[in-house]
């Protein structure tokens, strides 16, 4: 008798495809058009392309910056959007991370290169431990725990000046490789293109893996999950584990690219505008993710000609989105786009 695992699937089996299931096969165009395969190209080509149009450091500095927050919001995305699971403490580990690289580089003498992997690893043990009590919780009580977390996370690198500089935050050495600084916007450029690329390649394979499938079951029905015999536990830890790693990888990244870090980047602010940028560019849309991360991180520098007026035109333009596409940016555009094709 086959053995039959508790996500439905018998390792006896062949890995099933959703042409598979349907019994159908998939079209060419329709492998171009699906997330992983022309999402991906269409990323790398985009990657690959921009440069060419960045003229100054300023610019590739906020470009370097839309890459670091992708790399959160793709992770926060697999938390909240398929999940669904609610976090307004991500800016916490994302702080960490940061300051698990200043640390480790300024107070230890360890090279960038290994305290980036000891922050994370830091970080996700962290994660675990907090992930076991307060996902038992659900709704508002979650938010408001995650909530608390940031806050003590912000508290704790405000207070301890003695390893964190307080306030006034700490300097952060650029990383050395073969004697030469990775210092300069063009070279951070390829450093946080390379990171997006594989956060976003682990997301869209996880997603289309039984747990990304067990995921989607919790999102659903909790309880209906558990009755098919998924794990919820075991998944709302894991994908919270693996959230919190790539906000502290990301951290990392942003404190050798400034060469500082100060206790904002474990403000409460920073939590929501990561959870925004989820929500305004499609939750559950890896890509989507990407693009209201970009959006996010652009508009206020489309706006610094209007600074007195900035947060009302933000806030306008998000509620604008919201009212007319609750799903999301790239999900309500991508439906109008098939309803289109399929009319035509």
């Amino acid at each position: 008798m086959a053995d039959i695992r508790p996500s439905g699937y018998s390792k006896h089996r062949k890995p099933q495809t959703y042409s598979r299931r349907l019994g159908t096969r998939a079209t060419p165009a329709q492998v171009l058009l699906s997330e992983r395969v022309g999402g991906m190209l269409t990323l790398l080509v985009v990657i690959a392309v921009l440069p060419l149009l960045l003229t100054n450091n300023y610019q590739y500095d906020v470009v370097v910056n839309i890459g670091i927050n992708a790399i959160v919001v793709v992770g926060l995305n697999l938390l909240i959007g398929y999940a669904g699971q609610i976090s307004l403490g991500h800016a916490g580990f994302f702080a960490l991370g940061a300051y698990a690289s200043a640390i480790l580089t300024t107070r230890y003498g360890l090279h960038g290169a290994l305290a980036l992997p000891l922050g994370a690893l830091g970080v996700g043990l962290l994660a675990y431990v907090i992930a076991r009590p307060i996902l038992r919780l659900s709704g508002h009580y979650l938010a408001m725990a995650t909530l608390g977390v940031g806050l003590i996370i912000n508290i704790v690198i405000s207070r301890e000046a003695w390893l964190t500089g307080g306030p006034d935050g700490m300097y952060v050495p650029a990383i050395e490789v073969w004697g030469f600084e990775l210092y300069g916007g063009p070279v951070w450029y390829w450093i946080v293109a390379a990171v997006l690329v594989l956060a976003v390649w682990l997301s869209l394979n996880l997603i289309d893996s039984p747990a990304g499938r067990a995921l989607r079951a919790l999102h659903g029905a909790s309880v209906a999950a558990e009755v098919a015999g998924v794990d919820t536990t075991r998944y709302k830890v894991m994908v919270f584990v693996l959230s919190a790693v790539m906000a502290s990888v990301a951290g990392s990244l942003a404190a050798h690219f400034s060469e500082f870090v100060t206790p904002d980047k474990a403000s409460f602010f920073h939590s929501i505008l990561f959870v925004t940028m989820v929500v305004f560019g499609g939750m559950a849309s890896t890509f989507g993710a990407l693009v209201g991360a970009a959006v996010l991180t652009l508009l206020p520098q489309l706006l610094a000609d209007f600074a007195s007026y900035e947060h009302m035109i933000l806030g306008l333009i998000m509620m604008v989105v919201m009212i007319f596409m609750p799903k999301g940016l790239v999900p309500t555009l991508s439906g109008l786009a098939r309803r289109r094709r399929a009319r035509s």
